[in-house]
C-alpha cells in the first residue's frame, strides 16, 4: 500500500508540470457540455417531461468516468515506453505497486475534473434535487466506477506498443459503450434490438443511478432488473470489471516482468 501510494503521488505531480494533459481533458469535457445542452437540448424531449440540462449531467459525468479507462491506457503506455518497468524492478519495492499506483493517481485526477464538471453544470442550469447524503453517494459510486475503468486501461495500456495505439484503440473501445447508452438520449427513443443492451450498459446504469441520487429527471423505466435497480447493478459492474480485468492486467504485468 505504501509502494502504491508512492507511485500515486509520483503520477500526480506529473500534472503541473504537464498542465495540458489536464487543461484539454477538462475543456473537452465542458466542450460537451456545452455542446448537448444548447445545441441539442432544444432538439431532444424526455418522456414524461423535465429539464433535458439536468437530465444530461449525469450521462456527461458518467462519459468522463468511463473516458478514465483511455487516460490510464496512454500512461501506462507512455510508462512502458520509457523503460519505467525496468527501473522499478531495480528498486526495493513490490511490482504490484506500478498498477495500482496508476488507477489510484487516476482517480483522483478524474475527481477533479468531476469537481470542474459540477461547476459548469451549475452554470448551464444543472441542480442538485436530493440531500448531500445522496450527493456524496453519486460522487462515490461515480469514482468506483471510474476505479474499475482504469483497471480496464490498465489492461489495453499494457497490450499495445506505443502511445498513439492506446489512444486510437481506447477511443474506439469506449465511444460506442458510452453512446449506446441513456446519456445523452432516453434509451426508449433508440431501436428496439439495442435497447436491451443500452438497458444493461454499465455506463446506462450508473448514469441512471446518478440522476436518481441528485433527484434529475430520469426516464428510464422498462421494468427490467437494470431500469429497476440501477445501483445494485452498476456495483456489480464495478465488482465484475475490477476482478476481470485486475486478474488480467496482473497476469500480463508478470508476463512482462520476467
Amino acid at each position: 500500500m505504501a509502494d502504491s501510494l508512492v507511485v500515486a503521488w509520483r503520477n500526480l505531480k506529473r500534472i503541473p508540470r504537464i498542465p495540458e494533459l489536464a487543461v484539454f481533458a477538462i475543456l473537452q469535457s465542458v466542450m460537451f457540455v456545452l455542446l448537448f445542452s444548447f445545441v441539442f437540448g432544444g432538439a431532444i424531449p424526455l418522456p414524461g417531461g423535465g429539464s433535458y440540462r439536468e437530465y444530461l449531467m449525469a450521462g456527461i459525468f458518467a462519459q468522463t468516468l468511463t473516458f478514465a479507462a483511455a487516460t490510464t491506457a496512454i500512461g501506462i503506455t507512455d510508462d512502458l515506453a520509457k523503460g519505467l518497468i525496468d527501473r522499478f524492478r531495480s528498486l526495493p519495492m513490490s511490482r504490484s505497486a506500478f498498477l495500482t499506483g496508476r488507477t489510484v493517481s487516476d482517480v483522483v485526477y478524474n475527481a477533479a475534473i468531476l469537481a470542474v464538471l459540477m461547476i459548469t453544470g451549475l452554470i448551464v442550469g444543472w441542480r442538485v434535487r436530493n440531500g448531500l447524503v445522496d450527493f456524496l453517494a453519486a460522487v462515490a459510486l461515480g469514482l468506483l466506477f471510474a476505479y474499475a475503468m482504469a483497471w480496464v486501461g490498465v489492461w489495453l495500456g499494457l497490450l499495445v506498443p506505443t502511445v498513439e495505439v492506446a489512444q486510437q484503440v481506447a477511443f474506439t473501445a469506449i465511444f460506442p459503450i458510452t453512446f449506446l447508452s441513456n446519456a445523452f438520449v432516453p434509451v426508449q427513443t433508440l431501436p428496439g434490438v439495442l435497447q436491451p443492451v443500452a438497458e444493461w450498459n454499465p455506463v446506462s446504469t450508473l448514469t441512471a443511478s446518478m440522476r436518481a441520487l441528485f433527484g434529475n429527471p430520469n426516464p428510464f423505466g422498462s421494468g427490467d432488473f437494470p431500469t429497476e435497480h440501477p445501483i445494485p447493478v452498476t456495483l456489480i459492474w464495478v465488482a465484475a470489471l475490477v476482478t476481470l480485468f485486475g486478474s488480467l492486467s496482473i497476469r500480463r504485468y508478470r508476463a512482462m516482468s520476467r
